[in-house]
């Protein structure tokens, strides 16, 4: 079986309902692989090793097709090269835990406390990784009816 890194299998890191659902071929390319791996390094398997469970994948590399059929999925994503994840704590550690830990542990270029309840506690976390230069953009994106609204402000990040 194909290896992202040590806790993550091709498979998870390539599989999308929509793109099952829809017929949607969400392979990605050699340098996309490449950019997983990396991300993978930096980021997942250092939190992975610090949380000792598994984290589930919500999404990592998205294909162009793929990611325009997902509504509000941004033109410019970096899961369209492989360089971004969203993930969901499996155990004993909280999504803002893991995101506390990303944010004052680990380099990154955005990160994302997604759809945060009234504690803060994330739906999911974003993050991503810039091969240049990580700026350690740490954002909220909450929702109110269709309307979706990114603060740069991440008030249970702090």
């Amino acid at each position: 079986m194909k290896k992202i890194s040590e806790n993550i299998s091709y498979k998870e890191a390539t599989y999308s309902e929509t793109a099952k659902r829809l017929g949607i071929s969400n392979k990605p390319k050699k340098e996309h692989i490449e950019n997983m791996e990396l991300i993978a390094e930096k980021i997942f398997q250092p939190l992975r090793k610090w949380v000792d469970h598994p984290i589930r994948i919500n999404s990592f590399y998205r294909s162009e097709e793929l990611n325009s059929r997902i509504n509000g999925a941004s033109s410019t994503s970096d899961h369209l090269t492989g360089l971004a994840i969203d993930i969901t704590s499996m155990g004993k550690k909280t999504n803002l835990e893991m995101l506390h830990y990303i944010k004052d542990h680990l380099d990154f270029d955005v990160l994302i406390n997604e759809y945060p309840n009234e504690e803060g506690e994330p739906k999911w976390i974003h993050v991503s990784w810039n091969k240049k230069k990580n700026r350690k953009q740490v954002l909220e994106i909450k929702r109110k009816g269709r309307y979706y609204t990114y603060t740069g402000e991440c008030k249970s990040c702090k």
